[in-house]
């Protein structure tokens, strides 16, 4: 991976740049999604034909890095651009893409996820959701938690069990589920900022027509993995790009609050220090990427490490403050404490490298 940009990609990046600068908005949600998706800065990969750009994968590095340098608000369809629209490219049929694709990259239809449970976690082998196959629809029972956005989702990818009796990762089935079906109630998670981006997601008897089966009965936990390559291997750029700005902020509160702090600033130039092993990790990611099409086993590492460094870097920030909360980092801070919840907890992306990177074996 050469990490300087080639002439092509330097014209891109200053394309992103000057296109921030004219655009950055007073709105978001909705409105600032569509006015991504017009200008072509969603959904860059994908293909043309799905209403994406066809661009390749280093010019969806380089526009997640300038719209997360620059503080833009994320795309509000976080979950179908990194998730499902990728897992129903790879595993899809042709109507499904077509049905599905576009409406994804202009936010006229929102996704949420539903794979973790109450009494499964984050680990998805042990999900208890019954998918129980009819004679042309599935019947959905069950309960899923920690589902971002949910509240306003059109649609729910969804992993659940369709053979009572499997285990682990066998009798899985992955199906897409409409969010507006009867039976399909979401109740907020109110987290401790006072917001309520996770929710829980209740299924009583939904009916999901066959035609919403994503693979094979089955067959699902080979999809699922594709979802969360694609989850960890495209979170690691605007992840990296976020806390690449938060490092600067925590620069310039170091030299109006501790600069003549030697430990304070010997702490400050180690969060420095660990965002850089960050980037170039991601870096050989996108270098496995741009080779096979298929995201690495780095994703994993990469969201493990942001995240804590994340709570590390805003505790720091408050300590520099003595407690005080500026309206900013108070916030950076406790909304931090859900980093080692959402896209996999640190205690399973612990046993992911383990087992499957390192070829450890299992610790249980």
């Amino acid at each position: 991976m050469n990490l300087r940009d080639s002439p092509g990609e330097a014209a891109f990046r200053a394309q992103v740049r000057a296109w921030l600068a004219d655009n950055l908005p007073a709105e978001t949600g909705p409105e600032w999604s569509r006015k991504m998706f017009d200008a072509g800065f969603a959904g860059l990969t994908w293909p043309e034909e799905y209403g994406g750009r066809g661009a390749p994968y280093s010019h969806q590095a380089i526009a997640l890095e300038e719209f997360a340098s620059a503080g833009a608000p994320n795309h509000m369809n976080v979950i179908a651009l990194g998730m499902a629209g990728p897992t129903i490219m790879a595993h899809g049929n042709e109507e499904q893409k077509q049905r599905y694709l576009s409406k994804m990259l202009s936010a006229e239809e929102i996704w949420c996820q539903g794979f973790s449970e109450p009494d499964a976690g984050s680990d998805l082998s042990a999900v208890r959701t019954r998918i129980e196959p009819r004679d042309d629809h599935f019947l959905v029972n069950g309960q899923k938690v920690w589902s971002s956005i949910a509240h306003h989702a059109d649609f729910c990818i969804l992993v659940g069990r369709s053979d009572p009796e499997s285990q682990r990762h066998a009798g899985l089935t992955y199906v897409i589920v409409d969010m507006h079906a009867p039976g399909v109630e979401v109740s907020p998670l109110r987290q401790i900022t006072g917001e309520a981006e996770f929710n829980e997601i209740f299924f009583t008897d939904v009916e999901v027509p066959r035609e919403n089966l994503l693979g094979e009965i089955g067959g699902g936990w080979q999809v699922a993995m594709t979802t969360l390559l694609h989850e960890r291997g495209t979170l690691g750029f605007a992840l990296t790009g976020t806390l690449d700005a938060q490092v600067n902020k925590l620069i310039a509160l170091t030299k109006e609050r501790a600069a003549d702090d030697p430990i304070i600033r010997d702490r400050v130039a180690q969060e420095w220090i660990e965002l850089q092993a960050l980037k170039l990790t991601n870096y050989r990611s996108l270098t496995t990427l741009i080779k096979t099409g298929i995201p690495g086993p780095e994703g994993s590492g990469s969201k493990l490490h942001w995240s804590e460094q994340n709570q590390r870097l805003t505790k720091l920030a408050m300590e520099i403050l003595g407690g005080e909360d500026d309206g900013y980092w108070g916030y950076q801070q406790q909304r931090s404490r859900g980093n080692t919840i959402e896209a996999g907890t640190s205690e399973i992306l612990r046993n992911i490298i383990a087992e499957r990177v390192l070829g450890l074996p299992r610790s249980r």
